[in-house]
């Protein structure tokens, strides 16, 4: 599904004894973005925008529990990541700063918005929704330790570039089940339609015209309840936005933040 990391050695923090991985700099200057990754991912699916922000951004970003390079076990429960990432983000000494992330990891960000908004200047969300339920036949495959074929089927545009596809299917040929089955559950019992009003952190919605897994509807649903908002709708890209059209999606943070932030 992605990319190399960020860095060839990445930093690494302790977080309630776990050994966390990440790519960035804590000691450049610019307005700081920390990057969550998705089901099943790693902060290797941030890589082009870890790479070509505009010097006014200093991007972060990490392996969750049990993903890409960090210790630890995957959470079957957003709230669990997202009290994660408040002791991260605290280790790393981040104030102020922009939470981004892609599907699973935007449900994170709404999360941590709801509970800790004065810790925020803004949020970016990229391919996810305020509800993430998942197809029961994905569940049932991953009890069975089985990857479902489904999975690849659904992340790229029809169009995205063959290279891109091959670098997917061998990451998920390689993906452990159980890490999936946690972060496809936790994402199941998402849901804060009736409490999305709530925000007033700034926010940046992106999304794919051709997602067929968190499909367009739901970030308009999400431009629609989000009092501050902007909405960025990606052409001919699909569920990996970020890795499909990166210069299309690294243009629209460096606008939301040049734009609605400084």
């Amino acid at each position: 599904m992605g990319q190399e990391g960020c860095e060839t050695e990445l930093p690494y923090l302790r977080i309630n004894g776990i050994k966390t991985y990440y790519s960035g700099d804590k000691e450049k200057a610019g307005v700081p973005v920390l990057f969550c990754h998705g089901s099943g991912g790693g902060h290797h699916h941030w890589h082009n925008q870890c790479k070509n922000m505009p010097l006014s951004v200093n991007p972060f970003a990490v392996d969750l529990p049990g993903h890409g390079r960090s210790e630890g076990k995957a959470f079957d429960d957003i709230n669990m990541y997202r009290e994660w990432v408040r002791s991260f983000s605290k280790n790393l000494g981040l104030e102020n700063y922009i939470l981004a992330g892609h599907s699973m990891g935007g449900a994170i960000a709404l999360a941590y918005a709801l509970k800790y908004p004065d810790a925020l200047s803004g949020l970016i969300l990229v391919s996810t929704g305020a509800r993430l339920r998942v197809l029961p036949a994905i569940l049932e495959k991953l009890q069975e330790r089985k990857i479902p074929d489904i999975m690849l089927k659904h992340l790229y545009a029809p169009g995205a570039p063959k290279q891109l596809i091959d670098l997917g299917r061998r990451e998920i040929t390689n993906l452990d089940p159980s890490v999936c089955l946690a972060d496809f559950r936790a994402c199941n019992n998402f849901d804060i339609i009736e409490n999305l009003f709530r925000i007033k952190t700034p926010s940046l919605i992106v999304c794919g015209d051709q997602d067929n897994m968190t499909p367009v509807k739901y970030s308009l649903f999400l431009k629609e309840k989000l009092q501050q908002s902007r909405l960025e709708i990606i052409e001919e890209a699909g569920h990996m936005v970020m890795l499909e059209k990166p210069q299309a999606v690294n243009r629209a943070i460096a606008n939301f933040i040049e734009e609605d932030l400084i």
